[in-house]
């Protein structure tokens, strides 16, 4: 695949045009942006693949959650329906897609809707749920038909768009300079410790504007797995061989960190967002203890199958108070 990429590198050239054109007719208002009478803070990233979106949507969500009546809207990527829709109970995955869903059995407070369209979207949710207060736009960042009031831009520790190009070789959806859309840039999945001079470095490449507050997140992992009728401590782990199944980005960090804590498994490593086949549930389901993440959690298990745990997951940001004030004032002083 790496050589593939690197054959289309003359097409770098063609793909960049075209976004970075597209995007200045939006800067010139020759495609019109709508914007909107109700705070939209939307979380999105420069880059294909796994930066993060899900934990920092989550992150928001418990922010605001007590003061405000929030509401999320996604693509609803690797869902089979189309057009708008509300997540309600017994919703699955192939309608709403795996991290709708996520979110909908987590916080049961909020409005979860999809909408491959968020200008519609926005629209419809709005009639649908007039009284929400806040709307969080998840995976929008390109989606210039919507102005959001608020942008967090997200980029990986181990892969900054400051060192990245546009597709096709490349794996950034749009040029570099679109980063300076956002009011607030986090740099995700760090070591757990990170020094102050590498900070000021990757603050340096990263070449904010003088209106842009950059941010350092790492993920924490629970010290307890979760299934769907029980819980056990993750140091069971230890004493027992157990498959992990993936279908996520980027599952790298996760399996060194199981790695670190010297545990035994095999790892099932499927693609973002996989739609498991019969043969292949039939085969997760055969395996006697799975551990899995929380977005894979909700497409393998069924009330009989109590063998699949998830590993629950929380964002840590460094300077959190900081962070939280920032996106605080833009809702309270909207």
């Amino acid at each position: 695949m790496k050589l593939f990429r690197k054959i289309l590198f003359p097409l770098v050239p063609l793909y960049y045009v075209a976004v970075f054109l597209r995007n200045k007719l939006y800067d010139w208002s020759v495609y019109q942006s709508k914007s909107y009478e109700f705070p939209v803070l939307c979380v999105g990233n420069l880059s294909v693949g796994g930066t993060g979106k899900t934990p920092m949507i989550e992150y928001l969500i418990t922010l605001l959650d007590s003061k405000y009546k929030l509401a999320t809207l996604s693509r609803g990527y690797g869902r089979k329906s189309k057009g708008f829709l509300i997540a309600a109970p017994n919703v699955s995955s192939l309608e709403v897609g795996d991290e709708p869903l996520q979110i909908f059995n987590k916080f049961k407070n909020i409005t979860v809707a999809v909408d491959a369209d968020r200008q519609q979207g926005l629209k419809l949710l709005k009639e649908y749920k007039p009284s929400f207060e806040v709307v969080l736009l998840d995976d929008a960042f390109q989606h210039r038909k919507v102005t959001a009031g608020f942008n967090v831009l997200l980029t990986a520790y181990d892969q900054l768009y400051c060192d990245d190009i546009v597709l096709p070789t490349g794996n950034l959806r749009e040029p570099r300079s679109g980063a300076k859309r956002a009011q607030v840039i986090v740099v995700t999945k760090c070591p757990d410790y990170l020094s102050d001079l590498e900070k000021t470095a990757i603050t340096k490449r990263l070449n904010l504007k003088s209106n842009q507050a950059v941010f350092f997140s790492s993920i924490q992992y629970s010290q307890k797995l979760v299934s769907s009728i029980s819980s056990r401590p993750l140091t069971d782990l230890k004493e027992i061989h157990f498959t992990l199944v993936t279908g996520i980005a980027n599952p790298k960090s996760l399996v060194s960190y199981l790695k670190e804590m010297g545990l035994d498994f095999e790892h099932l490593n499927y693609k973002d967002h996989h739609e498991f086949s019969k043969s292949e549930l039939e085969l997760i389901h055969s395996k006697s203890l799975v551990v899995t993440t929380e977005k894979d959690f909700s497409r393998l298990h069924t009330e009989a199958q109590n063998q699949i745990f998830y590993l629950p997951i929380q964002l840590k940001i460094d300077n959190a108070s900081e962070f939280d004030r920032l996106v605080e004032r833009y809702v309270e002083e909207f």
